[in-house]
């Protein structure tokens, strides 16, 4: 992995989410339901989804990453556990923030197949050795991204949580 980081600052954001709905919207595909994969991609998906015009939102919340380059053996799904049982028959856009290795975007996906959904994927950046390609992606980088949400540590006295 390379040193050299990805910066994303707000206003490349908000121009990032603009362009990634339109390439929902080019591709044909019209989502009853944007999903966004907490906590990277809540930022992302709640952009995204305004920028469509899609009222229906929802948050999965997946852990995967601990630290730059460090992963869990597998990522998990995290309470509060999203209500899936009006997702059936659902047209649904999971939004992340990156499909790095792929893996957190691969559980989601393979999760609503499971609830019997039309699912695609879209998120701002897409990393070469991902092993799920999205649907529509914004950029790709072999960086490490520096996203305007998580540029900075938690505000001092903040207490970590479980799961953090």
């Amino acid at each position: 992995m390379s040193t050299e980081r990805e910066v994303m600052t707000w206003e490349l954001f908000g121009t990032a989410s603009r362009q990634l709905a339109e390439q929902v919207v080019a591709g044909g595909f019209q989502p009853d339901v944007v999903v966004a994969i907490a906590r990277g991609g809540l930022l992302p998906g709640g952009a995204v989804a305004y920028a469509l015009g899609t009222k229906g939102v929802g948050t999965l919340n997946v852990e995967f990453y601990t630290d730059i380059g460090q992963t869990l053996a597998d990522p998990r799904v995290l309470p509060p556990l999203m209500d899936t049982s009006e997702l059936p028959g659902s047209k649904v856009l999971v939004v992340d923030d990156v499909a790095d290795s792929g893996r957190t975007l691969a559980l989601v996906m393979d999760l609503l197949a499971e609830h019997g959904t039309e699912a695609r994927s879209a998120v701002l950046y897409t990393k070469p050795r991902t092993i799920l390609q999205p649907d529509f992606s914004w950029k790709e980088t072999d960086k490490w991204i520096t996203f305007p949400w998580s540029a900075e540590p938690p505000v001092e006295g903040a207490l970590a949580r479980p799961n953090d």
